[in-house]
């Protein structure tokens, strides 16, 4: 793998690390000159650089034939990797690069994958000869050079997972390979129904919930494709849905504000569409992401702040973006009936979010106990197990609206 990908993040990145190793090996040997170079195409060229003087004559990018440098003869075995003075060498002698830049004394170790082939070398040299450099100081910079193959593998390794995560995403995305299920969201006021948070699931793989697949997604820089894939595919259920009830779907603060958005959402009856926002990115500018909503907003579609009471993030949320709609976190709700703590957390952010007009919803209500101190609490909508599990969409469609008890009448799902 190219070297110069390494530069692509400067700040704790594989090339900032080789850099390092690099400098402090050139200053132990007491060199004026320090690189890498990378052999490509029958070319030597150099990846990274360091020197102890102003001037560097090896500028990172510089190329030549690899037969015009003491790279290759070192590589090839047919020059010595310690030189105390390169004009003494009967090679290096008649090599134009000795005389310009100068090389005095030098120092050489081949970087190798793993089957023994040479891809580069790491290489110190003073502009002067050293008569006391030894074969102990080029097995320091075989220490070093180790140190950065080491590097190097790992970098190859996490861009091969890179693309692996980069093109299973894209395939994805191309087979539009994702499932929409659907969790019901219950009224406590009469147990009727009035929303689905439509929720996407992607083919088993291990460790690889739908949280992951998105982090992934983001990641590889194909976040937006995939939300906006779960996003159409979720608003295409609406005509199975029953009538009046409500669609919730999660969107990341990139997706809100991106201007692709207008056009997925385009047709789709925005009075019943409840974008969900949670804290697992952050928000860039406030501003700017209440500017990008304000004309959905305007045409009937809900804010709803996913997640509230897990992280600081989310009251942030809700303050700078006034949302219609507080979904509270499954951790303040686990156990809330012989919990004081949660429970008092739950009943201020309820307080605050009646005081301010917001729905409550209580997420991963799972027990009877629960439910029934929620709806003491004020809570004003609850979605959970013991409610409903997300279902496919003809499990969703056949959910009853109203009566006694709804939730307690739907069909048994998955």
């Amino acid at each position: 793998m190219p070297l110069r990908s390494l530069f692509a993040d400067r700040s704790g990145s594989a090339g900032e690390q080789i850099l390092s190793v690099l400098r402090a090996v050139r200053r132990h040997l007491a060199m004026d000159v320090g690189f890498v170079s990378e052999f490509v195409a029958g070319d030597r060229v150099f990846r990274v650089s360091d020197a102890g003087t102003a001037h560097n004559p090896v500028s990172v990018g510089a190329h030549a034939p690899l037969e015009q440098s003491f790279c290759y003869y070192v590589a090839k075995g047919l020059m010595p990797g310690l030189m105390q003075d390169a004009a003494e060498d009967p090679i290096a002698s008649q090599m134009p690069v000795t005389r310009d830049l100068p090389v005095g004394a030098h120092l050489s170790v081949p970087l190798r994958h793993a089957d023994g082939e040479a891809y580069g070398t790491l290489c110190c040299f003073s502009f002067t000869p050293d008569r006391t450099l030894t074969t102990r100081d080029l097995a320091t910079l075989r220490l070093c050079a180790d140190i950065v193959e080491s590097i190097l593998g790992k970098d190859r390794d996490a861009a091969r997972e890179r693309e692996a995560k980069r093109r299973r995403i894209a395939d994805t995305i191309a087979t539009e390979a994702v499932e929409m299920m659907f969790q019901p969201i219950y009224r406590t006021a009469d147990d009727s129904l009035v929303a689905f948070e439509a929720l996407a699931r992607f083919a088993p793989r291990p460790g690889k919930g739908p949280d992951a697949w998105f982090a992934d997604a983001a990641e590889v820089g194909l976040g937006e494709d995939l939300e906006f894939l779960a996003l159409r595919k979720a608003l295409r259920a609406f005509p199975a849905l029953p009538a009046g009830t409500r669609l919730s779907v999660n969107l990341s603060p990139a997706a809100l504000a991106s201007p692709r958005l207008a056009a997925v959402l385009e047709g789709a009856p925005l009075d019943r569409v409840v974008i969900e926002l949670t804290e697992h990115a952050a928000v860039a500018s406030y501003e700017a992401l209440r500017d990008a909503l304000r004309p959905f907003r305007s045409r009937g579609l809900r804010l709803a702040i996913d997640d509230v009471g897990a992280g600081h993030a989310t009251l942030r949320h809700v303050l700078d973006l006034a949302p219609e709609i507080i979904k509270l976190d499954m951790s303040l709700i686990r156990s809330i009936d012989a919990h004081s703590g949660r429970r008092a957390l739950t009943e201020a952010l309820t307080g605050y979010g009646r005081h301010i007009g917001c729905e409550i919803v209580a997420e991963g209500v799972e027990t009877e106990a629960e439910y029934a101190v929620l709806r003491t609490i004020g809570v004003t909508r609850v979605q959970g197990f013991l409610t409903g599990r997300p279902m496919p969409l003809d499990a969703a469609a056949a959910l009853p609206l109203c009566g006694p008890g709804a939730w307690q009448q739907r069909p048994l799902a998955g």
